[in-house]
């Protein structure tokens, strides 16, 4: 599982020029999965996206999570962060889970994250306009593969 972080102010999500949703402080997460994911590696990324130290305390150290900042989070999950350059110029997508499979484990995920910080999707497989203010920029890959 791969989840690209990265701390915003205003974020939105436009699914056919209409705003789905948006936040105005918090995180803005890309979520892939590969073909070992499973549960127990959602319960591990939503810890630690959720206690990811990033915004800045009162003496401008980067120390508080999205949690301490009463922030919240926009979720969209993209398959393309498995892909593979290494040969040619065309990305290979062989290493993401296929599309049925990941779509549960993406609705998980947002579930549980929701169960500790509002969590708003965008829409599983969805041509989506992502639009965000990232500050920083901090920007952060985490990754935790079975």
């Amino acid at each position: 599982m791969r989840v690209l972080v990265q701390k915003s102010g205003y974020a939105n999500v436009s699914i056919d020029n209409k705003i789905y949703n948006e936040i105005d402080n918090g995180l803005v997460i890309f979520v892939g999965f590969t073909h070992s994911d499973d549960e127990k590696i959602i319960d591990f990324m939503v810890n630690k996206v959720i206690n990811l130290r990033i915004f800045e305390d009162e003496n401008n150290i980067m120390n508080k999570s999205v949690l301490d900042v009463n922030g919240s989070i926009l979720s969209i999950s993209q398959f393309t962060l498995y892909a593979d350059s290494k040969k040619g110029n065309r990305p290979s997508y062989i290493n993401a889970m296929p599309g049925e499979k990941s779509s549960i484990l993406y609705d998980l995920f947002n579930k549980k994250l929701n169960e500790h910080i509002k969590t708003l999707p965008g829409v599983f497989g969805a041509d989506m306009k992502i639009n965000l203010t990232n500050i920083g920029p901090t920007t952060i890959m985490l990754e935790k593969e079975n």
